[in-house]
């Protein structure tokens, strides 16, 4: 019982020694995800692991690969997305603005031996290629397609930059020209100023273009109505005159009638004064604003018979 004990501890010591001393000296490998492990022998590429898991590089190598622990070297190579953001970049517009960009952008590695061998710093190489394609991209360049046209800009830099990046055995990925910004403070608050004004300027004219349209329509509307009245006016007398003569025609003493309440309305509408005689009174009238006195005039003097 004591030596089942014994034998089981000394196992459980035993494995990890020996899976080290079994990885110190290349019979396996661990490869994670994303994740490449290139294998170089007396200065050469032998083979590239790109399959995360337990691998063996006798298997896939030959018997070399026993080598590799004393005269070789095992390079890891990290495949995952990588993002960087450049800020600042000057460049200097058409009108010779000196403008300030930030571009975006993300790459991973596609080819670990050109990563690790065709060029010493490539992820250097790569930030400065981005930063020297973007400002010869945007140079010169008129304000206005600089602010708006950024998406088309963003595919011109990178249908430049991707050629070279592959060559370093980079996949470059998406690219974009985030940030377009004025570097000089004066000139800022000049536009700022500018844009006010201008604001201002558009607003008044919107109100002033209003008012006219308002006032137009006002006008029309009251041309309208003033023709719509002359109209009226206009036809009254006819329409008036006609309906007269049907009661003329039907009976006199209703035409009288009418015709009598209509010289009342009249002289009603005219405001002149009227002095109303009771039947068989008499009366004299004196004329205002002459120096003497007005003779007496007899004023609906009427007899009364019995």
């Amino acid at each position: 019982m004591i030596w089942s004990i014994f034998a089981f501890l000394f196992g459980l010591l035993l494995i990890p020694v020996i899976l080290g001393f079994a990885k110190i000296f290349g019979l396996y490998a661990t490869v994670n995800e994303c994740e490449w492990q290139v294998f170089t022998l007396f200065g050469k590429v032998i083979g590239v692991l790109d399959e995360p898991g337990l691998q063996f590089p006798v298997l896939r190598f030959g018997p070399r690969a026993l080598l590799l622990p004393f005269f070789g070297k095992r390079h890891v190579v990290s495949a995952a997305l990588r993002q960087h953001y450049l800020r600042s970049q000057m460049v200097n517009s058409e009108e010779g603005t000196p403008m300030g960009v930030g571009i975006w952008y993300e790459m991973s590695v596609n080819d670990p031996v050109s990563y690790l061998f065709v060029n010493a710093n490539p992820e250097g190489s790569l930030q400065a290629n981005v930063a020297s394609s973007t400002i010869s991209t945007l140079s010169n360049l008129e304000m206005e397609e600089m602010l708006e046209n950024r998406h088309s800009l963003s595919r011109t830099v990178r249908s430049a930059v991707s050629p070279l990046s592959e060559k370093w055995g980079y996949q470059l990925g998406s690219v974009y020209i985030r940030k377009v910004a004025f570097t000089d403070r004066s000139m800022v608050e000049n536009i700022t100023e500018k844009v006010v004004k201008r604001l201002v300027q558009v607003t008044s004219a919107m109100k002033q273009d209003g008012e006219n349209r308002v006032g137009l329509i006002q006008s029309e509307t009251a041309k309208k109505v003033s023709q719509k009245l002359a109209e009226a006016s206009a036809a009254r007398p006819a329409v008036v005159g006609e309906t007269l003569n049907q009661i003329g025609g039907r009976d006199t003493e209703i035409l009288d009638a009418v015709i009598e309440v209509m010289e009342t309305e009249k002289l009603l509408d005219s405001g002149a004064r009227v002095d109303v005689l009771p039947k068989g009174a008499s009366m004299l009238v004196q004329l205002g604003g002459s120096e003497r006195p007005p003779e007496p005039i007899g004023l609906g003097i009427r007899e009364r018979t019995r």
